[in-house]
């Protein structure tokens, strides 16, 4: 725990066989439950999940990057999560900053907190490719203007949460798809959630999930869909169906 506040790590994973034990390892002590939810993977990643102690879901069809985000925040909430924690099994972020950020939650600071590889120089310098920098740098600035906001990225998935903020977005109503990611930071914005950043490094490598171009692509018409959609809902123009609250 931290400051009295149950920490909970979830891992969405998806063929993370080869790098879910190294992760594993630096999941520092002040987390109370580690949640792994598998995809329908090809692997045994969740063999090796169960053989590490996690708590382990298996989808018994593959839901997407945005549908296993959903059954984590689900389980972890179910388990009595304070604050929850993403944190990706493939190792491209160190677990070892999972502290820093749910401590900048519990003691109030913030309601969601996002690793930034933008900040300091540890994007390029830890393997990502530049045209995914330079599409990275455009889809932030582009959404800084239409979503009213001064983030130094968007697209990082190291993230952590409030049981508040997680309890009152309307997950349900996002992609299953990757642009999830986008979509929750455009409701935690659209409904008025602090958001805090910290640096942290990166790495790519051979092992480390990635999507291809043509999904890259696609992310990023989605992005910009996105964007375009809290804009238009603020001008009262469109009703999105991420931004209605909950009933």
């Amino acid at each position: 725990m931290i400051n009295g506040k149950k920490v909970v790590v979830v891992l969405p994973a998806y063929n993370a066989e080869k790098t879910l034990e190294v992760t594993w390892r630096e999941i520092p002590p002040e987390v109370d439950d580690i949640v792994l939810v598998d995809d329908c993977s090809r692997d045994k990643t969740a063999e090796l999940a169960q053989a590490l102690g996690i708590t382990t879901v298996v989808h018994q069809t593959n839901t997407g990057y945005g549908g296993n985000q959903k059954t984590c925040y689900r389980v972890a909430l179910s388990l009595g999560a304070d604050i929850v924690v993403m944190v990706h099994p493939d190792y491209q972020y160190t677990p070892r900053l999972v502290t820093a950020m749910a401590a900048m939650i519990a003691y109030g600071e913030f309601d969601a907190v996002l690793a930034s590889r933008i900040l300091g120089t540890g994007a390029l310098k830890g393997g990502m490719p530049v045209y995914k920098y330079l599409a990275n740098r455009f889809l932030t600035m582009v959404e800084n203007v239409l979503l009213g906001q001064k983030l130094s990225e968007y697209h990082t998935g190291y993230r952590a949460f409030s049981r508040e903020l997680l309890e009152k977005l309307p997950l349900e109503a996002n992609s299953d798809d990757f642009v999830f990611d986008n979509q929750m930071i455009a409701q935690i914005a659209w409904f008025g959630f602090r958001i805090g950043e910290l640096s942290c490094p990166t790495k790519y490598f051979a092992e480390a999930s990635s999507i291809n171009f043509r999904r890259s692509v696609i992310y990023g018409l989605g992005v910009l869909a996105t964007a375009l959609q809290f804009r238009l809902n603020k001008w009262g123009v469109a009703v999105s169906p991420i931004f209605r609250r909950k009933p």
